[in-house]
């Protein structure tokens, strides 16, 4: 099988992380390959830059589709556009928070969240509420570091990790940590084993589901609202306007 990774920003290497943590992972007959966007922004930390990164991406699914792809991967921990990425394509298409909540209500009573900003706190909340682990997920923490720091500055976010972690244990109570950003997948494995705790990397979870998925014979649901986009006619091209100035 070929499961595609998207990373939705146009940071190529994040995206060459993202394709490590999940060779690492992969099995010897899957082939995963790894693609981002040009022209969307570096790093996605809100709304707009979720908003910005949707159209490129779904320009890559489409890409896939004719190509082949099985499944795909979307390695933004905002889970960016998927519900249209899942109309596009007809193998499954995992997002990584998705995956990550889900993996952690399986091995887990009670998790926390660790990401980059505190502006994604909010965002992280209401996904987990709509992935229907509100009830589990005991807190979203955010370590005040932007996205690309975790890049520059790998010691120190390793150093912040591990402090906000520990307070989760204590503070939350929690049984498992979440990374909340495809960034922190290069630490997942090291965090783990300095805290003693589960430590979920989105990225791995999502890779084998997708495996799961495919080797199983599941693909897309085309029944109703995952169908493919209805076909539109092209928008009538409307004549030039001129403002009209009167002469005094």
């Amino acid at each position: 099988m070929h499961i595609l990774l998207i990373n939705p920003n146009s940071t190529a290497s994040m995206t060459e992380q993202a394709l490590d943590s999940a060779l690492r992972v992969s099995g010897p007959a899957t082939r995963v390959t790894a693609v981002n966007p040009v022209d969307t922004p570096v790093s996605i930390e809100g709304g707009a830059d979720e908003a910005m990164s949707v159209p490129s991406m779904l320009d890559e699914i489409r890409k896939g589709e004719a190509l082949g792809i099985d499944a795909y991967v979307i390695a933004c921990f905002d889970d960016p556009g998927l519900h249209a990425a899942r109309e596009m394509a007809r193998g499954p298409v995992i997002g990584i928070c998705q995956a990550a909540v889900q993996a952690a209500m399986t091995i887990s009573r009670r998790f926390s969240v660790i990401t980059t900003l505190s502006r994604s706190v909010p965002i992280i909340e209401d996904l987990v509420q709509a992935y229907g682990a509100g009830h589990h997920c005991r807190k979203v923490r955010a370590i005040d570091l932007p996205v690309l720091g975790l890049e520059e500055n790998p010691l120190e976010a390793e150093q912040l990790l591990v402090r906000e972690i520990e307070r989760a244990k204590i503070e939350d109570r929690a049984e498992a940590i979440i990374l909340g950003c495809a960034g922190m997948s290069l630490f997942c494995q090291r965090l783990a084993a300095i805290t003693g705790v589960p430590v979920i990397d989105g990225v791995t979870v999502a890779v084998k589901f997708a495996e799961a998925l495919v080797g199983a014979g599941y693909a897309t649901s085309k029944v109703s609202a995952y169908n493919y986009p209805r076909p539109k006619p092209p928008a009538p091209v409307s004549p030039v306007r001129h403002p009209v100035s009167s002469c005094p």
